[in-house]
């Protein structure tokens, strides 16, 4: 999803604040669950016992989850995660922390799917572009505006973005986890790329070598990313440093023209940008408290999925103002 833009006279404080969460974050250390002594005695035993030609007791699995690629070894890792968890909060020793296992929480699926809520809650994110093209966009912005093709554009990546989400909460492989990261930072550029367009109006007839320009530089920028990433180094860091800068720079761009087209409407519809960037980091703060899970199921990721549903809506409902605006004032000069 595009990471939304803030407004404060001054200084933006919505920028200040993702720089903060640059800062503030810090890598995760390897998860220590699926190092635990008894964990990996437990997989082991169930893999002999119910996998292979040669085990005791062939494990069925279920037709849902075999369609969700589930193996005999992965349901053997799954079962185990869950008896080390409850062990370790109900044992007769005293109540041992909630650990991590292959870097995530040990989640109780549902339907076979690894993560559920998250899951939901990036179907939800779906949902508020596919609200944002259809509803918003494509009915209520005229085809003669020529900002249209790339709010539309806007909205169809940004259902592509959150379905590759939600397929990689699902199921988490090396593909699934490629394309939704790569599905993201393709969505962060393009929002930094848009920005630059409606600000210094690169869509007009006047400027199409500018444009041109603009959009061969961040097709680059994202080949040599999506490169760098795929064929030279699984690189998290570079690709959290990356998405943030792209970030950073597009908040300051719609926080200046946010407070600019405020003072020149006087409407408050011209501030929504600085609710939405709030609203958003505030999301993101989550991450910076991560916990394990509520009821097997809801952690500090699922939230920040949740929490950046309403902002979506709400900053579709700002660039249809916007273009409604831009397009009387136009008709105005004209008469």
């Amino acid at each position: 999803m595009m990471v939304p833009r803030g407004l404060r006279r001054g200084f933006p404080l919505g920028s200040l604040l993702f720089v903060a969460f640059l800062f503030l974050a810090r890598p995760v250390a390897a998860s220590i669950g699926d190092q635990l002594p008894e964990f990996r005695e437990c997989v082991e035993i169930c893999k002999h016992e119910n996998c292979g030609p040669d085990a005791s007791h062939q494990t069925s699995i279920p037709l849902h989850r075999r369609l969700l690629l589930w193996t005999c070894p992965a349901e053997c890792d799954y079962t185990c995660q869950q008896i080390i968890t409850t062990t370790r909060q109900t044992g007769t020793t005293p109540s041992l922390p909630v650990v991590q296992f292959h870097g995530k929480w040990p989640f109780r699926r549902v339907l076979g799917m690894q993560e559920p809520l998250s899951v939901v809650f990036s179907l939800g994110n779906l949902a508020a572009h596919y609200y944002g093209l259809h509803r918003q966009v494509l009915p209520r912005i005229p085809a003669v505006y020529s900002m249209r093709p790339f709010y539309v554009f806007l909205a169809r990546l940004g259902m592509v973005t959150w379905l590759l989400s939600a397929v990689f909460h699902t199921r988490d492989f090396r593909v699934t986890e490629r394309l939704d990261y790569f599905a993201a930072g393709a969505s962060v550029l393009y929002g930094m790329y848009y920005a630059a367009v409606r600000i210094w109006r690169l869509d007009r007839p006047g400027n199409v070598r500018g444009l041109r320009g603009w959009t061969a530089l961040c097709a680059v920028l994202y080949a040599c990313h999506v490169a760098y990433l795929g064929l030279w180094r699984w690189d998290y860091t570079y690709n959290t440093l990356a998405c943030v800068v792209c970030g950073v720079v597009q908040n300051l761009l719609w926080s200046w023209f946010s407070w600019m087209r405020y003072r020149q409407t006087g409407k408050t519809w011209a501030l929504w940008p600085g609710l939405v960037v709030m609203w958003v980091v505030a999301a993101m703060s989550m991450e910076l408290f991560d916990f394990p899970p509520l009821w097997d199921s809801v952690d500090a990721h699922s939230l920040w999925h949740l929490g950046t549903i309403p902002p979506a809506v709400l900053f579709y409902h700002f660039l249809v103002k916007d273009a409604q605006d831009d397009l009387a004032r136009s008709a105005r000069l004209k008469a």
